[in-house]
């Protein structure tokens, strides 16, 4: 088991240099063309011309059949929109892509680690990796039911691509231990939740009632890895495992055989 919080040589706060700190935080002088400190108007400046001028991110799709033109020309008319829910099912299917591969990490560094101070085994990742495997089928039919096209990138998808990077490195890093990963694993799974919610709600306001049962499944589905990967996170960062919600003082390593 790694040690999330051992003490080192960590040079990277200003009391390791206390001559240079002084200098560091001295008022600049008021020479001209210097910008006083803690002013960013010139960087303000520059984001905010950028934001003007820049176009969105990508676009949804127009339906790839004459099938899709058809719902979406119906749904249009009746007051529905259908370009967002395809744009937020869209999301959904790229960040249950993710998803897996997250798991897929976790696992390979659950094996590795051999780390038995949690009550997490190799059977809960597998199947949780399995849930949203299926989960991604059921957004990809979804998406194929309304004329879309599933392997389409819409923007909202674009953007929780970008989003989930820096949770991906977290748990691939090899230096991370099995807490830091978790913690990456909680932030998935928070935003999961909250994403099926909306998509749930998205369905039931353009008529989709069809997809609801199974998007509801869906949730309730994540909120128990929502509540799983909390108790594993907690588990991991105090170094007891917790059952019922109560701490248990006697941790043994009983995951380790149920690596393999």
């Amino acid at each position: 088991m790694k040690d999330q919080s051992s003490m080192g040589m960590n040079r990277t706060g200003m009391q390791m240099s206390p001559m240079d700190s002084k200098a560091m935080q001295a008022a600049p002088s008021k020479s001209p063309g210097r910008v006083p400190p803690g002013d960013d108007t010139a960087i303000a400046e520059m984001r905010s011309s950028y934001i003007t001028e820049a176009d969105q991110v990508g676009s949804v799709p127009l339906p790839g059949t004459m099938k899709g033109v058809a719902k979406a020309g119906v749904s249009k008319l009746t007051g529905n929109e259908p370009a967002l829910l395809l744009d937020k099912l869209g999301e959904r299917l790229a960040f249950e892509r993710t998803g897996t591969r997250l798991y897929d990490a976790l696992i390979t560094k659950f094996e590795a680690l051999q780390d038995g101070t949690t009550s997490m085994t190799l059977a809960d990742l597998q199947q949780i990796r399995e849930d949203e495997v299926r989960h991604f089928s059921i957004i990809a039919d979804a998406i194929e039911s309304m004329g879309g096209d599933p392997t389409s990138q819409t923007p909202c998808a674009d953007l929780v691509g970008v989003e989930s990077m820096g949770l991906m490195q977290v748990i691939t890093d090899p230096r991370t231990t099995l807490a830091q990963s978790l913690h990456a694993l909680l932030v998935a799974e928070m935003t999961d939740n909250a994403g099926w919610e909306m998509l749930i709600a998205l369905a039931e306001e353009n008529g989709q009632n069809a997809m609801v049962p199974d998007f509801s499944l869906a949730l309730d589905e994540e909120r128990m890895h929502l509540q799983k990967v909390q108790t594993w996170f907690e588990e991991a960062t105090i170094g007891k495992v917790i059952s019922d919600g109560v701490v248990v003082d006697d941790v043994t390593d009983t995951n380790s055989s149920q690596l393999h």
